[in-house]
Formats: structure tokens, C-alpha cells, sequence
């Protein structure tokens, strides 16, 4: 029997590629429902390793450029692509932008119209990420609990972990030393009018933005990072600064609703990469920071490995059967 505490992201990806190498699983987690309790509900959910690249190692797409296809057995994947504009003022980001990254090509005005129908005239030439994915965050982890249940993993809600586990997903909770929060703020915006199919990234020099559409006029932004143990709502500074970029990427989202603003700590180490860690007799994975989407699935296939080991066709048939 494997035990997991934390049935968050990391931990419910971990009991996936667990339970697929036939493992038994018991999941520990103190909310209530999945992604209760679970920072990754503010996330963008963007699979977007060759943008990620601009302010990331190159590590993050060599564990990344898989996961739309692990999370597309899952959830729905909208395999759109990825826009990267900038305003006039702001048009130098876009060159630096683009020598920092792979993975894209130039798009003209024409060319962003054709994409983006609502980005018409607003901006003069962008870069499309065309191999770039989104899911949305809380309905994938809501998928993949449903999912590991499935598959014979029994996840216990509302229900602390025993004092030795196998496997710690706890994030922030955990007794890791280096891990440091990192502050993520978002609101969720909802507006029939403008109509947005893929996420649009927009180069600011204090504070890019990122939105995220997420169906039937609702779309997610986020743009902070911020160095900080404070779990308090988001500022009154954080959301002018978010609404104001929103409208600098379209001015129909100034006649958006708020529908729902959050701010989560998140968990990273110096370097800014997730690790997998031994301490005391069990295993942490943990920092996976602001790409937790695109790199829980490699980094649970490496964790998964680590206690299972890799075995034959014929030894996994025979498990299966057992």
C-alpha cells in the first residue's frame, strides 16, 4: 500500500501514475472536495511550455512538452495556441520576448485578426505559440479525482494524513527547508461580448498579463508573482493593475463582471523548479511553483518511478490480472 498525503494537484497526478503501474493508493486530504483546498485552483491551467521558457529554465520544456497529451486522457485540452502581443509603448518586449523563447512564429495585424477576430486593429504584429495548450484548472482536477477513483484509488476527504506517509504532496504545508511561498493573484471575469478562443499573453515591463479564456464568456487573468507569506485577498493595488492591463488588451472587458478574485501561495525552491525529495523515510514532491499543470504529469511519472520501478509488459499483464 502507497499512502499520499495531499489530494491536489500533485498529489492526485502521483496517485495516477501510481495506480497505472498497479499500485494500491490511499490519498490523505483535508478538504472537503477535489481542489478544495488546493492552491492550483487559482491556476491558469496553461500548458505553455515554449512561452514559460521566456523567464524558466529549458528543463520546464523538456518535462512539459508532454503534458497536453497525459492531461487530454483526462480533461478537455483546448489545443489553441498561444498569442503574445504587446501595446505600442510596450513594443520592444516583444523582440526580447522572442529571443527568449522557441517554439513560435511572427504574426502580422492581418494575421492576429484571423486568429483572434476580437484583436482586430489593436495590435500590429504579435507571436503565436501555435503548439500550446489550456485546460480548465478546477474542472481538471475535479476529472482526474473522478479519474484515480476510477482506476481503485481510494482518496480520503476531510481526512488528515497519518503521521508517516509514503508519498508528501502538501505544498507550503510540508517541513521542506528552501521552499518559499510565491504569491499568485487572479480574478475570473465574465463578458459575452468579447469573444476569445486561446490565451493571450500581454508584454508589460512591471507586470504582464495573461488571460485565459475558460468557456461561455468567462475568462481567467493573473499577471502578480509576488514574494510573499501573506494568504490575504488580493490588493485593491493588484486587481486596478489587472483590470487596467485586461482593458489594455481589449476595451469590451471593461464592461466585464468580477465574478471571483483569489490569491494562493504557492510553493518553490531557489531555483524555481519542482524536486522530488527524501526525508525521514518518505518521499516530497513539491515547487511546482507556477507550472504545476505543465510539469505535475512528468514529475509524477519520475516519483511513480522512484517507488515503482519500471517492470516488463508481461510482469504489469500480470499484475493487472492478479
Amino acid at each position: 500500500m502507497i499512502t499520499i498525503a495531499g489530494a491536489g494537484l500533485a498529489g492526485l497526478a502521483c496517485a495516477y501514475e501510481l495506480a497505472q503501474r498497479g499500485a494500491a493508493v490511499t490519498v490523505y486530504e483535508r478538504g472537503e472536495t477535489p481542489g478544495d483546498s488546493s492552491v492550483a485552483r487559482f491556476a491558469g491551467g496553461m500548458l505553455a511550455p515554449w512561452c514559460e521558457r521566456e523567464s524558466a529554465e529549458a528543463e520546464v520544456i523538456t518535462l512539459g512538452s508532454r503534458a497536453s497529451n497525459w492531461w487530454a486522457r483526462i480533461t478537455p485540452v483546448h489545443r489553441r495556441g498561444t498569442l503574445v502581443v504587446a501595446p505600442a509603448r510596450d513594443r520592444a518586449e516583444l523582440p526580447r520576448f522572442a529571443r527568449r523563447t522557441s517554439g513560435h512564429r511572427t504574426v502580422s495585424a492581418q494575421d492576429l485578426a484571423e486568429l483572434e477576430p476580437a484583436l482586430a486593429g489593436r495590435f500590429s504584429q504579435g507571436l503565436f505559440f501555435e503548439g500550446e495548450a489550456h485546460l480548465d484548472p478546477r474542472r481538471a482536477l475535479r476529472d482526474l479525482s473522478a479519474k484515480v477513483q476510477e482506476m481503485g484509488v481510494e482518496i480520503r476527504y476531510g481526512t488528515p494524513a497519518p503521521a508517516r506517509v509514503t508519498l508528501d504532496c502538501t505544498g507550503m504545508a510540508a517541513p521542506l527547508p528552501g521552499l518559499r511561498p510565491v504569491r499568485g493573484e487572479m480574478a475570473i471575469l465574465h463578458c459575452q461580448d468579447v469573444q476569445i478562443s486561446r490565451t493571450l499573453r500581454l508584454l508589460h515591463p512591471r507586470m504582464p498579463l495573461y488571460l485565459v479564456p475558460r468557456g461561455d464568456g468567462h475568462f481567467m487573468i493573473g499577471g502578480t508573482m509576488v514574494e510573499s507569506s501573506s494568504d490575504r485577498p488580493v490588493t485593491l493595488r493588484s486587481l486596478s493593475e489587472l483590470l487596467s492591463a485586461a482593458y489594455a488588451l481589449h476595451p469590451g472587458l471593461a464592461e466585464a463582471s468580477v465574478v471571483e478574485t483569489g490569491a494562493g501561495l504557492r510553493p518553490a525552491f531557489a531555483d524555481n523548479l519542482p524536486r522530488l525529495s527524501e526525508q525521514d523515510g518518505t518521499l516530497y514532491l513539491n515547487g511546482l511553483y507556477r507550472h504545476g499543470f505543465l510539469l505535475a504529469p512528468a514529475m509524477a511519472q519520475q516519483a511513480a518511478g522512484l517507488l515503482i520501478p519500471e517492470t516488463t509488459d508481461e510482469d504489469h499483464r500480470e499484475r493487472q490480472t492478479a
